[in-house]
């Protein structure tokens, strides 16, 4: 047994804690859990917890159900929200198969392999994600708490000290909050989360997201991470810096260069770029992420990139003088509502694929696209990103570099669950056609 588990043995035994919950996520980025007592945790640590992986969106057939759960002690942490008679804790867990071997339709492992794809070539993959959510009053009533805008902050902002509950809640579980605001939209909020490697932060986001959740329901009120739940404002979006190390040196900056950018930089932009249409349906995986992805509201719709753009899908911050370790570049397309696991891992194969093949990176787009008419677009050589989860799906379907990053299970169930969505979907007859149609025709 190592110190860790050791550790976590020890401090359940001091605080008293209860249950420990198992959490893990399906294909789809939705949270599971299931708990034990401190007497299985000692057995859990050395064998895994069995369980049915049928039951579970992307997992396994009937006939290959048995899935093993091992918890991860260096992710154990005490629920804040939990009564304090009844302490509870919980760990992420690594699926694998019944001899040991990982199982391919675990989230988790699909990072952790493209992860360990970059440590063979010498690098640390490290991102840090601004995690915006909505407030409204119900699952079924989006009417906003506020009418505030952008950093506004008003006396009877009720959500603000919501947002200082959620931080001291999320800090409480070891997760470091970097800042916090209101958003463009009403009652859109805020939230950035301090640099990490990929892995934790993955495990940080699905704590997030619950966090908030948790919070807001104790306050009365409801939480979503949809991506555009309103008509004319702005949606949510997960805009995550992301940066290579080399040991301790940041492999994206370099000072002799006009926009700090090392050659490392440049192809791993230019693998974004370059892969951008593949990944959509994975950073934007629901038929509500293509309403974001609109013109307008800063959502980017272009492939480009640019230093000071933020209609740009990609943006380079310039590194600040003595600042030279945080060089960056910051891929504005993922919103907050998708699989950090998967979207992690294709972002890190599609940068990766740029450094290791040397991709050109164009040219900088220093206008606003937005101002920009369509014939220009086309002279500039513009793309557009996927304007649908379908078509995001069918450039899905074509990429080799998918198919790798995601490996066959994932991959295929992936485009066989959201084409099922997708046809859902235009199979339903919406408000706005009613609104639209009804009375004309």
């Amino acid at each position: 047994m190592d110190r860790q588990q050791e550790y976590v043995l020890r401090t359940v035994e001091e605080r008293g804690v209860r249950f420990i919950r198992l959490w893990f996520t399906d294909v789809l980025g939705f949270l599971k859990s299931f708990a034990i007592t401190p007497q299985e945790l000692e057995n859990a640590f050395s064998e895994g917890m069995h369980f049915d992986g049928s039951a579970i969106e992307g997992f396994a057939r009937v006939q290959e159900s048995d899935m093993v759960a091992r918890p991860d002690p260096n992710t154990f942490a005490l629920l804040p929200w939990r009564p304090d008679d009844e302490p509870t804790a919980r760990m992420f867990c690594d699926i694998v198969l019944p001899d040991g071997s990982p199982f391919e339709g675990d989230p988790r492992w699909v990072l952790r392999r493209n992860l360990q794809r970059a440590t063979e070539a010498g690098f640390t993959f490290f991102v840090a994600p601004e995690m915006e959510y909505f407030l409204f009053a119900g699952p079924q009533d989006p009417t906003p708490l506020d009418t505030a805008g952008y950093f506004d902050l008003t006396p009877s902002d009720e959500a603000r000290g919501l947002r200082r509950r959620t931080i001291e809640a999320v800090e409480a579980m070891g997760i470091p909050v970097e800042y916090s605001h209101h958003e463009v939209g009403p009652s859109q909020h805020e939230i950035d989360l301090r640099y990490a490697d990929a892995l934790m932060m993955a495990d940080s986001i699905m704590t997030f997201r619950l966090t908030v959740k948790q919070v807001a329901e104790s306050a009365g009120v409801y939480a979503t991470f949809m991506p555009k739940p309103l008509t004319g404002e702005a949606g949510s979006a997960m805009h995550t810096h992301q940066s290579l190390f080399e040991g301790d040196q940041n492999a994206f900056f370099d000072p002799a260069d006009e926009y700090g950018l090392s050659k490392v930089g440049k192809g791993y932009v230019a693998g974004l770029l370059t892969h951008a249409r593949e990944m959509a349906a994975i950073t934007n995986q629901w038929v509500n992420s293509y309403k974001r992805l609109a013109t307008g509201y800063e959502a980017p719709t272009f492939v480009c990139w640019g230093r000071h753009n933020r209609s740009a899908l990609v943006r380079v911050p310039r590194a600040k003088p003595g600042k030279e370790q945080a060089a960056r570049i910051e891929f504005r397309a993922p919103d907050s509502a998708c699989n950090p696991y998967l979207a992690f891992a294709v972002m890190l194969a599609a940068g990766m694929r740029g450094v290791e093949e040397g991709y050109e990176l164009p040219p900088e787009a220093s206008d606003n696209i937005y101002e920009m008419s369509p014939e220009e677009r086309r002279a500039s050589g513009l793309r557009s990103l996927p304007s649908s989860l379908m078509s995001a799906l069918e450039e899905m379907e074509r990429s080799e570099l998918m198919a790798e990053a995601l490996g066959e299970h994932v991959f295929e169930w992936f485009l066989r669950n959201k084409r099922e969505e997708w046809q859902s979907f235009r199979a339903k007859v919406t408000p706005y056609e009613i609104e639209r149609y009804l009375p004309q025709l």
